[in-house]
């Protein structure tokens, strides 16, 4: 078997682990359950670069938001039931990485002490990051060693070589919550793996980060607070904003979860937006989806886990703005056109259907998003894991619903792509879309035994599926797809 620590000590990364907090780190943190009688805490500091205080930088304990004056100083009223301090870190400056990997952008306050500082040196960038790319990783869920290894020997790899490849300094990723599955001593292996990806990482909490067995919802993020601090934020690079949600509320016994977003951070996301301009882009990732497609494709399934149930008001709040909501939870691929300025991005996952094959289980290959930003306008493209950029969809002879037509997954469609075939270069038509299954998640996942490594694995329903009748089946048959942005992809049937 793979040697994780050799490859580790290659990297220097061995001896990273779960500590070194930076900012992040404090002594003395409130146990849960620690009854404490209300007391104000009154918060100072500054936000500068190279010795000069930073206007307009937002900073909250994540109830309070306030912006720094035009010597970079601020102050805000907390009080000993907030954990946090932390920045809107500004366009034109670097991401601060803590020592595991993960964006630093926060302080820990100390509910002792009836007044702290808290001071954030930021650094400009290279360059501009008025265009800028992103990735977004979802479900990453590693449960065992050989889950990890997995991640990083060759999830990490692909990574590392797009985040190479599009050699962008202002890049960096986002997490989308399932980093771990349940099993938190695998945090360390999860953070060896976002080192090794060499950008910063923004991380959301997923259901399977959760401690468990705790009383209520407000407690369930203490382990993922520990490593990578707020469940909820918000930071800006060149002209757009993005938001960090925890839309997963924990219900208080085993496993259980709805698909929630608590009033604290809606009204602390009212607050915040105050301070986006409308029109501007804004992109909020969260773990669970606010809404799928899943929802008409399997109308008697009970969706409270699956969705969010008060979705209604987060869309309010993004009202005015060109917003796009960033999800991963369903190990699918699925994008949602809400209406003309709300896009919801649902994405396929890091590790498919649970480490046990190459694809999710609607036939989307393990992967994760790419995104670039250029000034406010967003594009995007899902990278399949080892596979090229380009590789966007995959042709099969044998579907077992429709055995005498082709059928074609193109897992990242969109309501604007165009998807048609050619015969010996003679345009013929464009495809059919049903609702169906992925003919190759059928081959490896369906039957009581299959897959050998995630045996409850079934083939789910998708709305990307595609199918046409050759007219010639003894042609050169290739399958053209656009996207909506103009992009081009081809595959011919072998």
């Amino acid at each position: 078997m793979f040697n994780r620590r050799s490859f580790l000590k290659t990297l220097g990364l061995s001896g990273v682990g779960i500590s070194g907090l930076g900012w992040g780190t404090v002594n003395g943190a409130v146990a849960p359950y620690s009854a404490l009688d209300f007391k104000a805490i009154r918060i100072r500091g500054k936000v500068s670069s190279q010795g000069t205080g930073l206007a307009n930088v937002v900073v909250s304990d994540g109830k309070n938001v306030v912006a720094t004056k035009k010597d970079g100083t601020y102050e805000l009223i907390s009080s000993n039931d907030r954990e946090f301090v932390f920045a809107s870190l500004p366009a034109g400056y670097q991401i601060p990485k803590l020592q595991n990997g993960s964006a630093n952008y926060f302080h820990r306050l100390d509910k002792a002490k009836d007044e702290q500082e808290f001071h954030f040196k930021l650094e400009p960038t290279v360059q501009s990051d008025e265009n800028h790319h992103f990735m977004l990783l979802a479900d990453t869920q590693i449960q065992t060693d050989y889950e990890a290894e997995q991640l990083l020997t060759v999830a990490a790899v692909d990574v590392r070589h797009t985040v190479d490849r599009v050699g962008d300094p202002n890049m960096f990723g986002i997490g989308c919550g399932d980093l771990v599955f349940d099993k938190f001593e695998l945090f360390k292996d999860y953070n060896q793996s976002v080192q090794a990806m060499g950008v910063p990482f923004f991380q959301v909490i997923g259901n399977h980060d959760m401690d468990l067995n705790v009383r209520t919802d407000k407690y369930s993020g203490q382990t993922f607070k520990s490593l990578f601090g707020p469940t909820y934020y918000s930071f800006n690079r060149g002209e757009i904003h993005y938001v960090v949600l925890d839309d997963v509320f924990y219900l208080g016994s085993d496993k259980n979860y709805i698909g929630y977003i608590d009033e604290d951070q809606l009204s602390w996301l009212e607050k915040d937006l105050a301070f986006v301009e409308k029109g501007k882009t804004v992109v909020v990732s969260l773990h669970i989806p606010t809404y799928t497609g899943a929802v008409t494709r399997y109308p008697d399934r009970n969706t409270l886990g699956g969705t969010v149930s008060n979705r209604q008001h987060l869309y309010r709040l993004l009202e005015g703005y060109e917003a796009h909501i960033m999800s991963g939870h369903t190990h699918f691929n699925d994008n949602m056109v809400m209406n003309d300025k709300l896009f919801e991005h649902c994405h396929g996952t890091v590790c498919g259907a649970w480490w046990s094959g190459p694809i999710c289980y609607d036939g989307t290959p393990n992967g994760y998003g790419l995104y670039k930003a250029e000034g406010s306008r967003l594009s995007w493209k899902y990278k399949s894991t080892g596979k090229d950029l380009d590789h966007q969809m995959r042709i099969s002879r044998n579907h077992p619903d429709f055995k005498e037509e082709i059928s074609v997954n193109c897992w990242n469609w969109d309501p604007s792509w165009k998807v048609a075939w050619t015969e010996d270069g003679i345009q013929k038509g464009l495809l059919d879309r049903r609702v169906a299954v992925d003919p190759l998640s059928v081959e490896l996942h369906k039957g009581p035994e299959l897959p050998a490594r995630r045996k409850w694995v079934e083939p789910q329903l998708s709305d990307h599926m595609f199918f046409f009748t050759p007219q010639n089946s003894n042609a050169n048959i290739e399958v053209v797809a656009e996207d909506r942005f103009g992009n081009v992809f081809r595959e011919k049937l072998v």
